[in-house]
């Protein structure tokens, strides 16, 4: 198990990026959360087998056809044992 904690900029926010994350970690079989954040980025956490981690990151690289993607910052974290995939819509 691995846990991916990325936050990606560009033009991302108002083209479905949040809900696209969701499904596609759900497809993958990927665990975490996704929000906006206040300066026009969207962060996530992605969390499980090394393989279907590694898909959402390459996927946060490009996001929906809308997004335009800048830049992705991606660190290494602990895994917490996270179930679900969840789209957060308040500071965690």
């Amino acid at each position: 198990m691995v846990r991916k904690h990325v936050i990606v900029s560009g033009r991302v926010q108002g083209v479905f990026f949040r809900d696209s994350c969701r499904q596609n970690a759900l497809g993958y079989g990927v665990s975490g959360w996704v929000r906006n954040l206040p300066g026009g980025e969207v962060e996530a956490v992605f969390e499980g087998a090394e393989d279907g981690v590694a898909r959402m990151v390459d996927w946060a690289h490009q996001g929906p056809p809308a997004a335009e993607v800048a830049h992705v910052e991606v660190r290494d974290e602990e895994p917490e044992q996270l179930s679900g995939f969840e789209v957060l819509s308040t500071p965690r």
